[in-house]
């Protein structure tokens, strides 16, 4: 069991070094708007977050990824990587997803000796794939043979973390607020997980305009603590 176990608790980690604390995705628009200034405002916008962009995104394209690796169809995990990333509108969180999605990559290779993810840096070296994260996580997972379900839940917690832990910085709360923050919504994530399993591949990117467009209005924010 900690075979598995373990470098999943490792790549799930706060302190991996993928990028993810510099990015806000749109998130530090509504902050500066004063619509997220407290703990349960915040709250509110990870619900939507989760139900309404994290689900038909990256947790879709995860699967998709993960049961396209399975079946060895390269030619799939390449069009999602292309597909993910063209439907990005927002030029800061399309880049961001770029930089994070190669840094997973590398850290991923310096860790593990996976052909799979070998193939990917070097698709994207030639410039013939972009890097997502969602991607880089699902060659990982399947590499350490976690089963779907669990290496699902545990992208979608990952991302949601990520992003909680930038709030507590961002709004500003306390640290006790933003574990709060996270055991909240391990409810929505695994309601999220089982909803992604169901999902079609023709409803990838039904996305909320309110998100996409703070995502773009973010670029214009005079002060930044983040990069999207």
């Amino acid at each position: 069991m900690d075979d598995d176990l373990l470098p999943l608790l490792q790549l799930c980690d706060s302190n991996l070094p993928n990028g993810a604390f510099s990015h806000s995705f749109g998130l530090e628009t509504y902050i500066q708007e004063e619509k997220v200034i407290d703990k349960s405002t915040f709250a509110e916008w990870i619900r939507v977050y989760i139900e309404e962009q994290l689900v038909y995104t990256d947790g879709l394209v995860f699967r998709l990824v993960y049961d396209a690796l399975a079946r060895e169809q390269w030619d799939e995990v390449w069009t999602w990587d292309r597909m993910i990333t063209v439907q990005n509108f927002s030029q800061e969180a399309r880049e961001g997803n770029v930089r994070m999605g190669q840094r997973l990559v590398q850290l991923g290779l310096e860790l593990y000796d996976s052909p799979a993810l070998a193939a990917y840096q070097d698709r994207v070296k030639a410039q013939r794939s972009f890097g997502h994260p969602a991607i880089a996580f699902a060659i990982i997972t399947q590499h350490l043979h976690i089963p779907l379900p669990i290496a699902l839940l545990s992208f979608l917690y990952s991302s949601t973390a990520s992003l909680i832990q930038n709030g507590v910085r961002g709004i500003p709360l306390g640290q006790t607020d933003g574990q709060r923050l996270i055991q909240e919504a391990q409810i929505p994530l695994r309601q999220a997980a089982k909803r992604i399993e169901e999902l079609d591949k023709n409803q990838f990117g039904i996305t909320s305009p309110g998100l996409e467009l703070s995502q773009m209005r973010h670029e214009r924010l005079h002060i930044r603590l983040f990069m999207s």
